[in-house]
């Protein structure tokens, strides 16, 4: 297998064609989502935890140590990301997060090391839950934004999962994935081979609609190239469904199967996926003073606390410059 990538940075900024919070993808069957997210898998696709890998690397720019964290669909992200991000964060407290009850209880069996591994002993053991209830400093979700019909509010999810000035790491699929397949497909006159992607722009302009702050796009493609059709088709049953409402609802037969073969033994036999990584923070909230206000408790505490830190802040700043 081939890999050939190429990185493109820029900072996203908020503009007035910010994607809403009730709009969906066009293409994406909610029915054929939830399908998707009760499979149980017997182990995460290669290429999930390739690019797990690669984000993990990441994290070497941020030199915050994040003394707890949450890891957003591990099962199909990758479970050997896990491993890695224990072994980088080993006091910290982890939660993994599945929504599906049934996913939960095979990764909390996947976690759980035997008695007699020292890994055991050196970790904590992580919490599996379906639904976090305790903000965490750092979000981490490998490989799921794509495969949601309702991602504005799985950014909201995440959000509301972090504590302030906790931050996000995620990646996702972007609009040049698979685009040999789709080329092969319109040819012969077939309807797509999966829904269509979200561009890393659009990604961004939604973070910021969901209330993240200072949002960081970082987007490669990854060339894979096969031996066989056979090993081609195996791939993507391991990364995902065609989850297009438009594809073909019936069954196809076996003499469909051979001329997909045919077709793409007569290609190059590659398949790109244009892999996007994200990164946010999650900012202090603002309070909008009018008139009348309702302001929390919690919230004019956390205000109080930024102001006494603010002051504190100033005031050595202050007296450096007298010493």
């Amino acid at each position: 297998m081939q890999s050939i990538y190429s990185r493109l940075f820029f900072n996203c900024i908020n503009c007035i064609n910010c994607v809403m919070a009730d709009q969906n993808p066009p293409s994406v069957d909610p029915q054929a989502v939830r399908r998707w997210h009760q499979r149980l898998a017997a182990e995460s696709a290669w290429l999930h935890e390739e690019v797990a890998r690669r984000m993990q690397e990441r994290l070497d720019w941020i030199k915050y140590q994040p003394q707890s964290w949450v890891h957003w669909g591990p099962l199909n992200g990758g479970m050997a990301a896990q491993t890695l991000l224990q072994q980088r964060y080993p006091k910290a407290t982890c939660t993994l997060v599945e929504t599906s009850q049934a996913r939960a209880q095979h990764v909390a069996q996947t976690v759980t090391p035997p008695w007699w591994q020292a890994q055991r002993w050196l970790h904590a053991k992580p919490r599996v839950v379906t639904q976090v209830t305790q903000p965490a400093e750092m979000l981490w979700a490998n490989m799921s934004l794509h495969l949601t019909d309702q991602p504005q509010a799985l950014l909201q999810q995440w959000h509301q999962a972090l504590a302030v000035d906790g931050f996000l790491m995620f990646s996702c699929l972007g609009p040049d994935t698979l685009m040999e397949l789709r080329t092969l497909y319109r040819a012969l006159g077939w309807p797509a081979p999966s829904h269509e992607f979200t561009d890393m722009h659009d990604w961004g302009d939604m973070l910021v609609a969901a209330g993240f702050a200072e949002p960081v796009m970082d987007m490669e493609r990854i060339t894979l190239t096969f031996e066989t059709p056979q090993r081609v088709l195996q791939e993507l049953r391991g990364l995902g469904r065609n989850l297009h409402l438009e594809r073909f609802q019936a069954l196809r037969g076996r003499r469909w199967h051979s001329q997909l073969l045919q077709a793409i033994e007569k290609s190059a036999m590659q398949l790109t996926f244009e892999v996007v990584y994200g990164h946010a923070f999650k900012p202090a909230p603002k309070l909008t003073v009018s008139a009348q206000s309702n302001i929390s408790l919690d919230q004019m505490r956390a205000a109080l606390t930024r102001g006494k830190a603010a002051t504190r802040a100033v005031a050595k700043s202050t007296l450096d410059q007298h010493e």
